[in-house]
């Protein structure tokens, strides 16, 4: 895929930088101040969420690139359809009907995330 991230303001790889010194720096104030353990558990439980948080914008980008590119296939069969009705070709509707049964003859592993 070209650009899993759907907004070029959002570096997912600065994130999670910042989430691994985040922890780090928690995980050295914890062990120096033990009797605040509630709070840097909560801490961390947040820094866990924003890593969860990447990884579903990631797949979810994923799914939306595949959308997008499936939409565009569709779209453009429906054009060729149109074209060669205009042309006066015997079959104009063979165009859609290549691009629906080569949708659907793509395993789904491959258009969708396990």
């Amino acid at each position: 895929m070209s650009n899993m991230n759907p907004d070029p303001n959002l570096d997912l790889q600065q994130i999670s930088t910042r989430n691994t010194h985040a922890r780090n720096i928690i995980a050295g104030f914890s062990s120096v101040l033990p009797a605040l353990a509630d709070w840097w558990q909560a801490l961390t439980d947040a820094l866990s969420d924003a890593v969860a948080l990447a990884a579903q914008v990631t797949r979810l980008s994923a799914e939306l690139e595949r959308t997008r590119l499936d939409r565009a296939n569709l779209r453009a069969a429906m054009r060729a359809t149109l074209a060669a009705h205009a042309d006066g070709e015997a079959d104009p509707m063979w165009y859609l009907r290549d691009e629906l049964d080569a949708a659907e003859s793509v395993p789904a592993a491959s258009r969708r995330p396990a």
